[in-house]
């Protein structure tokens, strides 16, 4: 089956009337959906602009999806917090050194009650057509490379409210090891914030797309990395999510490495009747030669990959973390696009 639907991510949503200009130049690209980057600050300062810049991409023809942008460094993005500058004893923490770590804890009540006011309050106000959630994770302290553990030995988070948590389900105190109880743990307390927020989110609205995007790795007995997401059957097999996505792939790796990745993630979605989505990497790297993203392109359509998706807008054109030529690389994704939707 054809892919049919082609996004990309967006962010710098002050200006109803640059962003809509954008949006045409999105549209223009034979992008579907605009996934629009909304980050702590934006949520706090140009709140009132959201609807109209919904409105804004709407009326250029895309469907729009929120994606709560680096929020408590929980998701994904280079965005600063303001729960992590608020809130200083709602922290990860090492299990190894008990050092409190640049990122929310999620099984806390104050995150919990943050991010679910967040989504919620965008949801009420923002009248868009969903969520994206966006590489949520435990952080990985950084140690020692293991090839076993992936990043190293060192996990989160194993704060006060995570040990407390622990010892009453499991009845004993949480490990400083990644044992398997640990591990059982933390799959179930990551999945239970985006299970509910989700649930709540459709309880409000049942047509609300709900996506999870979870990291690319092997998930195999190598190069592992334990981020609570890892088990991709456990988080495609909820009810509340919609679209199964896994996340980007540097093109420095080996084309192998694409196809392991593509099959495993269509696998895992049909499995459990769920959309699957790709990734293409679309800033600061970029392959040596172009052909490769439009070999990239028909590999996910013949595995069966149902939506692909790029971030970010024109390639992160004059931000730090641009690719070395951004609008070309931009352009050959918006070329990738009108090809596999003529299909």
């Amino acid at each position: 089956m054809a892919i049919q639907e082609t996004a990309v991510s967006y962010y710098g949503l002050g200006y109803v009337e640059h962003a809509a200009a954008d949006f045409e130049e999105i549209r223009a690209h034979h992008c579907t959906t605009v996934i629009l980057a909304v980050t702590e600050f934006e949520f706090d300062f140009w709140r009132p602009n959201l609807p109209a810049v919904v409105a804004a991409a709407r009326r250029a023809g895309l469907k729009v999806l929120l994606d709560p942008w680096g929020i408590g460094k929980f998701f994904g993005g280079e965005q600063v917090s303001l729960f992590l500058q608020n809130n200083l004893e709602n922290r990860q923490v090492s299990a190894l050194t008990d050092e409190k770590l640049n990122a929310a804890c999620f099984n806390t009540p104050a995150f919990r009650d943050y991010f679910m006011h967040f989504c919620l309050t965008l949801l009420r106000e923002a009248g868009a057509d969903g969520f994206f959630w966006d590489e949520p994770h435990y952080l990985l302290p950084k140690s020692y490379a293991s090839i076993t553990g992936g990043a190293g030995d060192d996990w989160s988070c194993r704060c006060p409210v995570c040990r407390k948590k622990f010892a009453d389900y499991y009845g004993y105190e949480m490990p400083k090891l990644l044992t398997d109880d640990v591990k059982q743990f933390r799959w179930r307390e990551a999945l239970e914030i985006l299970e509910e927020t989700s649930r709540r989110i459709k309880l409000f609205d049942p047509a609300q797309e709900i996506t999870i995007c979870v990291h690319a790795t092997l998930n195999t007995y190598y190069v592992t990395e334990q981020r609570g997401y890892d088990d991709w059957e456990r988080v495609a097999a909820s009810p509340y999510f919609d679209v199964f996505s896994t996340t980007i792939v540097s093109w420095e790796l080996p084309e192998p490495f694409f196809r392991s990745i593509a099959e495993r993630t269509a696998a895992v979605a049909k499995k459990y009747n769920k959309q699957s989505e790709r990734w293409l990497m679309g800033y600061y790297r970029q392959p040596d030669d172009f052909a490769q993203i439009d070999r990239m392109t028909d590999l996910y359509e013949s595995l069966g990959i149902d939506r692909l998706a790029a971030w970010t807008y024109r390639g992160g054109f004059g931000t730090r973390l641009a690719a070395p030529d951004a609008l070309g690389l931009w352009d050959c994704i918006g070329r990738n696009y009108k090809r596999i939707l003529k299909r």
